[in-house]
């Protein structure tokens, strides 16, 4: 078996040599093979810088969640003005985002019907600049995607502060049962006088009818706190439906808008498959008309060949 030989070094010192011999200098050699090494970076694109930045903007949007996650949602560490501050500062991130992300799918409708896009690699073929604007509404997509997903994780913890407050405002209520008079039990003291006892006895009689009338007012006072306490607990139950109707119709606007985007984006590729197939009925249209005209041209020329042979024939004999 033969054996096998590193010849990288007698390569390099070939190329080396023919450079040498070519004019090049040993300094322009060394930042030649430098620049082999480290290839500077081509220029990006502004669509390219576009979305960078709006990644940038939408990372910076999920840091500041993770920041504030527990001021959010701990009663005890921030008050509701500020947790409202907190809210009102992620939904102007999330609204510059998706103005970012409409000024990409903008751009690209652009670029798409004018035709002044840059190429896949510099090229200049047609199916590299579709290639292209393909790209590009993949970067578009993605973008929508992690964006949906930072405010989705926002989304469960509104969701948790939505709770919370349902959850303060349903306190236990127990209904404190007010003591029962108890009638004073006669005195058993045999050293009270026979004219006391009479004047007690006299006492009584005379506060029965003010006692009945305070057992009736009693009564009445219970039956209003049972009604009040009915009516209460109704309003709160309408207004913990009002809040979660409120956080539902929250999160159904959030799901909205993510199926509108989808939507969106199947007609965009609906249309553009329209186009497709309006294409290729055109190229098989006229690759009928050419098979046609061709098949008319082999005859014609099949009996003009057949009309000079017969006519050779003829006027040979």
């Amino acid at each position: 078996m033969a054996r096998v030989r590193d010849r990288t070094e007698d390569f390099k010192e070939a190329v080396r040599v023919a450079a040498l011999s070519h004019g090049y200098t040993e300094a322009q050699l060394a930042a030649l093979m430098s620049s082999f090494i480290i290839r500077k970076q081509s220029p990006k694109s502004p669509f390219t810088n576009a979305a960078i930045k709006t990644l940038e903007s939408i990372r910076e949007l999920e840091r500041f969640i993770v920041k504030h996650r527990r001021d959010y949602v701990d009663l005890h560490r921030t008050t509701e003005q500020e947790r409202d501050s907190i809210e009102h500062e992620v939904g102007v991130f999330v609204k510059a985002c998706k103005e970012q992300i409409d000024i990409l799918k903008n751009r690209i409708h652009e670029e798409e019907k004018n035709g002044s896009g840059k190429t896949w690699l510099g090229t200049k073929d047609e199916s590299s600049r579709l290639d292209l604007i393909a790209h590009q509404h993949g970067v578009v997509l993605i973008l929508s995607e992690h964006l949906h997903s930072v405010t989705a994780q926002f989304d469960r913890l509104r969701s948790m502060r939505f709770q919370d407050a349902i959850n303060r405002r349903m306190p236990r209520k127990k209904i404190q049962k007010r003591p029962e008079i108890k009638p004073a039990e006669p005195s058993k003291s045999n050293l009270v006088l026979q004219s006391d006892v009479s004047k007690i006895v006299e006492q009584e009689v005379s506060t029965a009818p003010m006692r009945v009338q305070e057992q009736l007012l009693d009564d009445e006072t219970k039956a209003l706190q049972v009604e009040l306490t009915s009516l209460l607990d109704a309003v709160q139950e309408t207004e913990t439906k009002m809040i979660e109707m409120s956080a539902l119709n929250h999160l159904m606007s959030t799901h909205v808008l993510q199926q509108a985007q989808q939507i969106q984006y199947l007609y965009d590729q609906a249309v553009e498959a329209t186009n497709n197939v309006e294409r290729g009925n055109k190229e098989l249209s006229q690759a009928i008309q050419r098979n046609s005209s061709s098949r008319t041209f082999l005859l014609l020329f099949f009996f003009v060949l057949t009309f000079s042979v017969l006519f050779l024939d003829w006027y040979n004999n």
